[in-house]
């Protein structure tokens, strides 16, 4: 042997060392053992009978060093390879130059004598190595597969056929039946590389010739069910002894079963495999065996085989001749009076599964129809071992055996987990349970067992037969399975907890020391989150916050749901990430549960909210962020990409009906509150196509309530003693009542106008109902109307408005007599830019007739005068354009007088008329309105408010003023006005193109009206028109210094003087003071 070749045998060596722990001396003291049995009797040649001369050698040796090994099987799998490979080698005539070089087990088998397939199957039989035997048959080919069976079967059937060889055959068939597909170890992969090696290298060799009449010649494929049921007929008359019979039985019968009819055969749930194994379990106690995981384990791998796909799919063999093999063999047997068990109330581990082989069997039958008059039925359904029930266990065994399954992690044992979960029986809550559920926690980790779980033991709790020590315990458990969840997972958990209570755990009385521990835990959380600024900004923080709200949720959703309501509304700024974690969180909204499609989740924060708003009293800052937080609730999920996700977690309809259905009542104190909410419902995005949420609020009835408020709003200047109950509120409030109505009429309209015929009868009724309104409350439903309805006006418009009687009518309403036609006009500009268009184009006005203007143009400022205190501030803004039209087109006549002015300058005011006209009408209007006739009209309240509209009017007007002149180029001196030019003239030419001198002159007038108004106002100290008289001194600065030639020295001194006269006639000595002090400031820099 030279130095290349003793290496490879060394590596040989070493990669034996390495795969098995069963060492070479070890090994050579088992081959000692077959060279000691071999010197009995030659083992190339022992027959069958003479195993038991040369086996007790053998046994003793892997007795001997079994008895320093952890692993035994580990032992007896490297010598059942050795000697099967050994064999292999024998039969393929390997030569030893070869195997040597090639085989890494040849150190093994090198060692061991010559001999026959008889030692093997023996080795394999006596050593109890059949799962090792199975599991290297399948690492076989399927021919080769066949090849051996057969040889087995020779083996069994060699001269007399014994008992124990009928036992290791069945042994062997059901073990391939049963046996899992698993990754293979080191020594199968081994096996399955020598295997292939031999079968190629056999290949390489030169065909030998075949003999044509050899009766091993198969033209098919190998059909193994074919072979092991013609050996299960060919021994059924050699099997007499009634272990033997119900064994072969049980695993004929079975084999049928999943071989042919497992398709339409029984399914059975995870409950009903519980009783089979119970049962399994009852009668091996009875036969000296101990319950544990071994005998469970066993059950549940012969009740998987009974239930299972067969891995072998018969190829050759029909239906129905496995049937008659089964069927004359029965037969036979019951002739001989063999099928019967004396003691039915103490069957056989095998009779047993011999009866749910057959009843499987019998099912299927039932089920397809076929074969039910068969031999096979009449043998068996009246057997008494068949028709025997099955005896009751205790609930404590069952719970054994489940709790055996999950503990050591067999098969289906997460439908065990849910099984277990789920029986409240089992569901004791003491130590034991405790301990289990702790070192399990793995197998419940699954939302539908957590689920059962958590039902169980709620209704524990509720009994209130559960220690007080194991409470928290208990939920500590649970809890730490959920954390474990995904979020979604976490989800559909949380939506199922809120079905079976919205306090979770603590639905019934619970002790006060687990209360205060909650709490405390629900504190913590809380406080981490708003410690951490009120709002993480990295997701990897969201996604804290959130398992930590889910946590506390799960065990109460309605403290968890409290808790952030109250952080969103009391904690400045905490209602964005409250939000956030709630929108993360869409278990808690319930709508995730298929038993809960409602949403009681919706309804619990809803329910939360109402508390809050009804037992704590809120600020207005505090307002808005409940407003804010309820907002982002119902807004729709953005996904990752910016993809619109479904529902938000709140549904509008819910916030419209809790929040603002209950509370439009006239004197409603929530009212702001509601308007705001349904504003910001209103103004959600709605996708196209679908019915409107808003048809689930009432929407006619909604509509008529808010049209009543409005109507009331329109009363808010009358005296107390006049108006009764009329509610009172800020003017921002009327105008979003307003603008809600308007916008909600716009989606009902809509509604509407897809489905006429549904919405018509409603329709008619709201209509009806605002009969008894203010007449401008149905213009502003026009878009629910649509063109079902005339509009409908005072009688007294159409003497100043020429309307057509096609689309209008008029309204004989004592309020408007002769001569208040421009009060109704001015009311109609108020209400829309659509209807204001139509009123100035359908006026009925003769300019050409002196007479005729000037009557209007009065008779307009007395209507004005009865308009302003009744406008919002969009009213108001519609009503000045629609005065600035009839200024523009002359229609509307303003004479005006300088005589503020006692120096003017040749100006060119044409382009400024209308700002001078406007604002002259305007202190008119303020005449008549401060006039000892008017003066008892308004509260303190409405003479703020028309101060305000008038403050409005003046800031529009400063505005138009910037339009014509602005200051932004001057000011940043990019492009400055003024040119250095050499050429005097041109530079004046260029100073007298810019009106700098027009708008210092128009700002001096519209201070002075200013300041008049101001004076004339009971009380004389609008804050509104004391703000707006600064804002025009500031730009009258601005101007000036702006435009340095535009006023002299001499003039900005008289200037001051003039300002300063016309202020100090305000009563208000610090706003007086404050202005002269701003006067004080236009200084000239020319």
């Amino acid at each position: 042997m030279d130095k290349v070749q003793l290496l490879h045998f060394l590596v040989s060596i070493l990669n034996i060392i390495s795969i098995h722990s069963c060492n070479v001396p070890d090994f050579a003291v088992i081959q000692g053992a077959f060279l000691s049995a071999n010197r009995i009797t030659p083992l190339s040649s022992l027959q069958k009978a003479d195993w038991d001369k040369v086996c007790d050698p053998i046994l003793e040796a892997i007795r001997e060093v079994n008895q320093h090994k952890n692993d035994t099987e580990d032992v007896k799998k490297t010598l059942i390879c050795a000697v099967w490979l050994k064999l292999l080698s024998t039969e393929e005539e390997e030569s030893i130059e070869v195997t040597w070089k090639e085989s890494p087990l040849f150190a093994s088998h090198n060692g061991l004598p010559e001999l026959n397939r008889v030692v093997f199957l023996e080795l394999v039989r006596s050593t109890k190595s059949l799962n090792i035997y199975t599991r290297l048959l399948l690492c076989l080919p399927p021919l080769q597969l066949c090849s051996e069976i057969e040889k087995l079967v020779s083996h069994i059937s060699s001269s007399h056929v014994r008992d124990k060889d009928i036992h290791f055959f069945f042994d062997v068939w059901w073990e391939l039946w049963s046996c899992k597909d698993v990754h293979k170890d080191n020594t199968e992969e081994m096996f399955t590389q020598e295997v292939a090696r031999m079968s190629s290298n056999t290949l390489k060799q030169p065909a030998k010739r075949l003999k044509l009449d050899s009766p091993d010649l198969c033209t098919s494929g190998p059909d193994l069910v074919n072979i092991l049921f013609c050996t299960f007929r060919n021994l059924s008359d050699q099997i007499t002894q009634p272990e033997l019979i119900f064994k072969a039985l049980s695993v004929s019968i079975n084999v049928f079963f999943t071989a042919f009819l497992c398709d339409v055969g029984p399914v059975i749930s995870t409950k009903e495999k519980l009783e089979i194994l119970t049962e399994m379990a009852t009668i091996k106690e009875k036969n000296n065996k101990k319950l544990g995981p071994k005998m469970i384990a066993d059950s549940l791998k012969d009740l998987n085989t009974i239930q299972g796909l067969c891995r072998f799919k018969p190829l050759l063999l029909k239906f129905e001749d496995a049937l008659q093999v089964i069927v004359d063999v029965a037969y036979n047997w019951n002739c001989n009076g063999l099928l019967q068990v004396e003691d039915k109330s103490s069957i056989s581990y095998c009779v047993f599964k011999s009866k749910l082989g057959l009843q499987n069997v019998f099912a299927a039958f039932e089920k397809t129809k076929r074969c039910k008059d068969t031999v096979l039925c009449s043998i068996f359904e009246q057997k008494n071992w068949m028709t025997h029930k099955n005896v009751e266990v205790p609930d404590d065994f069952c719970a054994e055996i489940t709790k055996t399954i999950i503990s050591h992690k067999m098969d289906d044992y997460r439908n065990f987990a849910l099984l277990f979960a789920s029986e409240t029986s089992w569901t004791t809550c003491n130590e034991t349970y405790i301990d289990f559920l702790e070192k399990n926690q793995l197998a419940f980790r699954e939302q539908t067992a957590l689920i059962k779980l958590t039902k169980s033991i709620v209704g524990k709790f509720s009994s209130g037969s559960v220690d007080v020590s194991n409470y928290r315990k208990l939920m500590k458990v649970t809890a730490d399975i959920f954390s474990a969840l995904s979020l979604d997972h976490k989800n559909k958990v949380l939506a199922e907890v809120m079905g079976i209570s919205k306090r979770g755990f603590f639905g019934s009385s619970m002790p006060l020391t687990v209360t205060t521990s909650f709490e405390q835990e629900l504190n913590m959380a809380f406080n981490c989150i708003i410690q951490g600024g009120g709002g993480p900004s990295a997701s990897s923080n969201l996604n804290t916050a959130v398992s930590l709200v889910a946590r506390v949720a799960f065990q109460n959703p309605e403290a968890a749901v409290r808790a952030m309501c109250n952080s969103a509304i009391f904690n400045k700024g905490a209602f964005t990430i409250m939000a956030k974690m709630l929108q993360q969180l869409p278990g808690l909204s319930g709508r995730t549960s298929e038993s809960n499609q409602d949403g009681e989740g919706n309804d619990l924060l809803c329910s939360c909210v109402k508390d809050i708003i009804k037992t704590k009293q809120m600020s207005q800052d505090e307002k808005e962020q409940l407003i804010k937080f309820l907002s982002l609730l119902m807004k729709p999920v953005m996904m990752a990409e910016g993809e619109r996700g479904g529902e938000g977690f709140l549904l509008p309809h819910k916030v419209v009906c809790t929040f603002v259905l209950p509370n439009l009542a006239v004197c409603s104190v929530d009212l702001e509150l509601s308007l705001q909410l349904l504003h910001s419902a209103l103004s959600l995005d709605h996708q196209d196509g679908a019915p409107h949420w808003v048809m689930l609020c009432s929407p006619f009835p909604l509509l008529y309530v808010l049209a009543q408020l409005h109507n009331h709003s329109l009363r808010r200047w009358e005296q107390p003693t006049q108006r009764s109950r009329v509610p009172v509120w800020s003017m921002e409030t009327q105008e979003l009542l307003v603008t809600v109505l308007s916008a909600l009429g716009q989606v009902v309209g809509a509604e509407v106008a897809e489905d006429p015929d549904t919405w018509s009868r409603a329709l008619f009724w709201l209509y009806n109902k605002t009969e008894e309104l203010d007449w401008t409350v149905r213009f502003l439903l026009k878009p629910v109307w649509g063109d079902h309805f005339k509009n409908e006006v005072p009688a007294s418009l159409f003497a100043v408005c020429e309307l057509p009687e096609q689309e209008w009518s008029g309204l004989d309403s004592p309020q408007y007599g002769p001569g208040t036609g421009l009060l109704a006009w001015t009311e109609c500009c108020c209400i829309s830019e659509s209807l204001q268009s139509t009123m100035l184009s359908h006026l009925s006005l003769d300019q050409s007739n002196p007479d005729h203007l000037s009557m209007f143009s009065k008779g307009l400022m007395v209507a004005l005068t009865q308009t302003l205190p009744c406008c919002s501030q969009p009213q108001w803004s519609l009503l000045l354009r629609a005065l600035r039209a009839l200024i523009d087109s002359g229609r509307l006549h303003v004479p005006f007088s300088l005589e503020y002015c006692d120096y003017l300058p040749l100006l060119d005011l044409r382009s400024f008329a209308c700002d001078l006209r406007l604002s002259v009408l305007l202190l008119r209007v303020f005449q008549l309105l401060c006039g000892s006739s008017c003066s008892d009209w308004l509260s303190r309240d409405g003479w703020d408010h028309v101060g305000a509209l008038y403050a409005h009017s003046v800031r529009e007007m400063i505005g138009s003023l910037k339009t014509k002149l602005p200051l932004s180029q001057t000011a940043t001196g990019s492009t400055p006005l003024v040119k250095d030019s050499e050429n005097d003239q041109c530079k004046t030419e260029e100073r007298e193109s810019i009106p700098s001198q027009e708008v210092l002159f128009v700002l001096s007038q519209i201070y002075c009206h200013v300041q008049h108004v101001q004076v004339m106002l009971p009380g004389g100290q609008c804050e509104q028109l004391f703000l707006s008289s600064l804002e025009l001194l500031s730009h009258y600065a601005a101007v000036m210094g702006a435009f340095p030639w535009s006023c002299s020295a001499l003039e900005s001194d008289n200037t001051r003087h003039f300002f300063t006269t016309i202020t100090e006639n305000l009563q208000n000595e610090e706003m007086k003071s404050v202005l002269q002090l701003k006067i004080s400031q236009l200084v000239s820099a020319a």
